[in-house]
C-alpha cells in the first residue's frame, strides 16, 4: 500500500468521520448501510491513528463504540468505549472527551442491561460537564446523554 500525504490521512479520516454520522442518521439503515457503517468508523480511526491527536483517536473510539451501540452489539460497544475513557484519563484529555467516554460506557452498559452500571457513569459524564467551558462542546455531550436508554 502507498503511504498517504498526511493532508491526505487527515482529509480521509474525517470524511469517513461524517460518513458514519450520515449513515447513523439514515433512517431505515439497510444491512449493508450498517455494515459499511462499520467498515468507515474502523478506517477513520485507523487513519486518525496516522496523523491524529490522542483526542482524535479516542473520539474514534467513542465513534466506533455509539455505531456497534446502535447495531445492538455490546461486547464491542463496550470494548470502544473502554479504550476511549481509558485513554482520555491518561492523555488528560479535555473533560468533553472523558465525559463522552463515560457516555460511551453508560450506553454499552445499558446494552447489556446492567442499568445500575449505566447511570453510574452516565452521572459521571453529567458531573464532568460542570466542568465543560465550552458551551457546545457541553451541549454535544448533554445531547448524547439525553439518547441514553435507562428506563
Amino acid at each position: 500500500m502507498t503511504p498517504l500525504e498526511p493532508e491526505q490521512e487527515r482529509a480521509q479520516a474525517v470524511a469517513l468521520f461524517n460518513e458514519v454520522w450520515t449513515l447513523l442518521d439514515t433512517a431505515g439503515r439497510t444491512s449493508t448501510q450498517s455494515q459499511r457503517m462499520v467498515h468507515a468508523a474502523h478506517a477513520s480511526r485507523l487513519h486518525w491513528e496516522a496523523v491524529g491527536t490522542a483526542e482524535n483517536i479516542a473520539v474514534g473510539d467513542w465513534l466506533l463504540s455509539r455505531v456497534y451501540a446502535v447495531l445492538d452489539r455490546g461486547e464491542p460497544a463496550m470494548y470502544h468505549a473502554r479504550w476511549c475513557l481509558e485513554r482520555a484519563e491518561r492523555e488528560a484529555l479535555p473533560e468533553w472527551v472523558r465525559a463522552e467516554g463515560h457516555e460511551a460506557l453508560a450506553r454499552a452498559h445499558a446494552l447489556s442491561g446492567d442499568l445500575g452500571t449505566a447511570r453510574r457513569h452516565a452521572d459521571e459524564a453529567r458531573a464532568i460537564c460542570d466542568l465543560i467551558e465550552d458551551i457546545e462542546d457541553r451541549n454535544v455531550v448533554l445531547g448524547d446523554l439525553a439518547t441514553l436508554p435507562l428506563d
